[in-house]
Formats: structure tokens, sequence, C-alpha cells
């Protein structure tokens, strides 16, 4: 495993492992212990503001299904640990600049020895994926990770909006390994364009905007102290029309990104991984592999690159309409069964029975 940094090491704030997700986590071994780190996910809950109408309220079905939201620190370090149990080489200080023939490029000029398979995930903006970066999407987000406190569901995903244009949002998160104080993720969003305008203007000035919008969020506001606090995430959409390339083979956002509103990214490239392990664990032949990876994987890919492309203006864009349809068609509806069951299994991760096709690559 080859990494660009001098030791490999977490970006970013919080996420949430839905079941899917956990379930691979499972298979892998690790799903007790991250359990132990993160804080269960029961409901997502959001309000516009300052009306106070609800205008999201999705909870899992039944059965007991839940998410998981834990620190990327956490997630990051568990599968290190079981990276280096199960003997990978990890090799670091290592840019890969580019890929021909199964042999890596590096920044420098170096070059790899020559491998059977390559597998890319180098995220968004791999240069083994696109040769072009996908531009950005308008709206991104904030993040930073604070200490948990305040009167907020520690079983909850909330959010307030102001239309589409404006959100902040808060997560609880656990604890990274070896801590002992719980952690919130707390999110604000941010248009691309006006990134650097934020950056010019006063901290307070922004804080106080966060809290005309949500004023409950004080506690957390005020650990924010110093701008580098806060990291900004921009997000893009796109998929390649295939994750198989001349000796490589994509997986997670290099093969497909998109905005983070439903929160599947991690859980979609834990789905890629167990299915490309399937693969190559039932096929002795790497092409014969791969193409039994994409054919497990796309269907679902597919279906979830659409609803998100279809739901991210509810929640970020500038359309006083959208946000419209969003607070008095989408939300009355999603209240009529058996939209609350059908929104639960959106989350969830489980449309596409993604597990189920995974499962049948043993019998393919």
């Amino acid at each position: 495993m080859f990494d660009r940094l001098d030791a490999p090491q977490p970006l970013g704030s919080g996420l949430i492992l839905q079941p899917v997700g956990l379930a691979v986590l499972d298979a892998t071994g690790v799903g007790k212990r991250i359990r132990e780190l993160g804080a269960p996910i029961r409901r997502l809950f959001g309000r516009v503001q300052p009306s106070g109408r609800v205008v999201l309220d999705v909870t899992y079905g039944p059965g007991g299904a839940e998410g998981l939201a834990v620190h990327r620190g956490a997630l990051f370090e568990v599968l290190l640990d079981e990276a280096k149990a199960a003997g990978v080489e990890i090799v670091t200080a290592h840019e890969v600049a580019g890929a021909s023939y199964g042999r890596l490029e590096f920044s420098g000029g170096k070059t790899s020895a020559k491998f059977d398979l390559v597998i890319d995930a180098l995220g968004v903006r791999s240069l083994l994926a696109r040769a072009k970066p996908i531009p950005p999407l308008p709206f991104g987000a904030l993040w930073a990770s604070l200490d948990w406190c305040g009167p907020f569901d520690p079983n909850a995903l909330e959010q307030r909006y102001e239309r589409a244009s404006k959100m902040v949002g808060v997560l609880p998160i656990g604890r990274r390994p070896g801590a002992t104080q719980d952690q919130a993720a707390f999110f604000w969003s941010l248009k691309h364009a006006d990134h650097a305008a934020w950056l010019a203007t006063d901290l307070d000035q922004w804080k106080d905007e966060v809290l005309k919008l949500w004023p409950e969020t004080a506690p957390l506001v005020e650990q924010i102290r110093r701008r580098e606090q806060l990291v900004f995430a921009s997000y893009a959409h796109g998929t390649l029309r295939s994750p198989l390339g001349r000796h490589v083979v994509h997986v997670g956002d290099s093969w497909h990104c998109a905005s983070p509103q439903l929160g599947q990214g991690a859980n979609m490239a834990l789905l890629d991984a167990l299915a490309l392990s399937r693969a190559l664990a039932a096929h002795s032949a790497p092409q014969d592999a791969v193409m039994a990876y994409a054919r497990a994987r796309l269907f679902h890919i597919r279906l979830y690159q659409l609803a998100s492309w279809m739901f991210t203006p509810a929640y970020q864009s500038d359309s006083a309409a959208i946000a419209w349809v969003r607070d008095w068609v989408m939300a009355p509806v999603s209240r009529v069964w058996p939209t609350p069951r059908i929104l639960a299994a959106l989350v969830a991760g489980a449309i596409g029975s993604p597990l189920s096709a995974i499962e049948a690559i043993r019998d393919g």
C-alpha cells in the first residue's frame, strides 16, 4: 500500500457508517471494535428556520437497525491496525502520479515493481481515474471535531436550514482510540465560491451568523477559537463508465463520487472493497475477478448516484423554489406510508440489495 504522506493519517471529521457499511466491517472482523468507539444513530432530523417546521425526519426501520457515527480518525486507525495485522506492507512518502502496465509512477520519477493488479483508492482527485479533475459541486462544508456538549440528541444527526442555502449540523461521533471524551462533528454549509471570502471574514462575525440560525449550538461554537479548527471540504459528483482500466481497478470515490447528503461515501467504498475481495477470492484470473466485481456493484452505485443527484439540491442550493418543494411537498409526503420505510432503506444503504449481490459472487 502506497501513501503520499510521511506517515498514514486521517483527514476530516465525522461520518455515519450505515448498516451495509457495518456489515462489511463485521465481515472484516473489526465491527465490534468500531462499535465500541462510535455513537449509534437512530434518527436524521432537521428543521427549517425561523418557522421551526420539520422538513427531515428519518428513523431506521424495525428490527433494531441503526447507523454508527464515528470520527474518521477512529475508522482510519481501526482499519490501519487490521491492515498491519494482516501483513500489508505500507510504503510512505510516495505520491502516485500515474500507472502503466501494472507499474505505479511516483512524483520524482521513481516507479514501482510490476503488479498483477493495481487498486486505485486515491479518491475523487485520482490521477489514475481521470485525466482532468471533476469540477466541484457549488456547495461544500466547513467541518470541525469538537467536545460533545449541548442540548442535542446523542443518537441523531440534527440539522437546521435557512431555505436550502444555509445549513448547520451536529453529529455525535463517539471518540478516537485511546480517548475518553466523546466528540461531535459540527458542520456549516458553504459555497465553494464563497470560501475565500469566508477566510477574510472576522471569525466572530461568522459565529454570529451560525448562532442566528441555531442558537443552541452556542456551547459548540464557543469551542471554535481559531479558524484552523475548521476544515473546508469540497465535493464532486461523477461516475466512471467502468471501474476497470489496464491493470487498474478503481474503488470508492475514484470510481464514483457524490455529495455527502445521503451519507453513503464511506459505505460505498467499503462495499466496493468487500466486493473486490470476494471476486479476487472466487476467480484465479485478475481480469475475471474485476469483471465480477464491476457486475456486483454497478446497479447499486447507479441507484445511489441518481438518488444523490436528486436529493442534494433540496438541502444545498440557492433555489427558493426547490426549498419550497422540500418544505411543502417532500416533507409531508415523507410521512405518508410507505415512504418512511423507503427512506429508511435508502439511508441504510439497502436499496438495491448490495450485500446480496456481493455474496452472489461466490456462486458466480
